[in-house]
């Protein structure tokens, strides 16, 4: 059993698990957000090797996380799941109202598990369906 721990990183210990994991076939400064200085930045952990990132910003008590991302070789096994159940305990915590997504399609059936809900705002990029996801908490 692996021991896991998430913890907040410094934006660009997140790049290369976005590249490796979301755009291997594009330059790697694709994978660097504009405003990547202003968010939190989350890794998870597998007996100290980073396999899972994600990316926090914030308008209000609305928060949007981006380039959620885990290596290849280690999805599947539940460590993008607990990441994102760490990140709703987080925002909660904060007070948010909205944790929202842009969700790859083939993702919809992932973040429905969380409870995410599908949008009507649909749009594509670098050829990929994408669909605004988000969930409602209690704050």
């Amino acid at each position: 059993m692996k021991e896991i721990h998430i913890e907040q990183i410094r934006p660009d210990l997140t790049w290369r698990i976005r590249h490796t994991a979301m755009y291997p076939n594009q330059p790697y400064d694709t994978v660097k957000l504009e405003n990547d200085q202003n968010g939190l930045h989350f890794g998870l952990f597998a007996d100290d090797q980073l396999v899972s990132v994600v990316s926090l910003f914030n308008e209000a008590r609305i928060y949007q996380f981006r380039k959620f991302a885990t290596v290849p070789e280690f999805q599947g096994k539940g460590y993008g799941s607990l990441l994102l159940q760490h990140l709703i305990s987080f925002v909660s915590v904060l007070g948010a109202t909205i944790l929202w997504c842009n969700a790859r399609s083939t993702a919809i059936p992932f973040y429905s598990k969380f409870g995410f809900a599908e949008t009507q705002e649909r749009f594509n990029k670098t050829g990929l369906e994408f669909v605004i996801m988000q969930l409602q908490l209690n704050n």
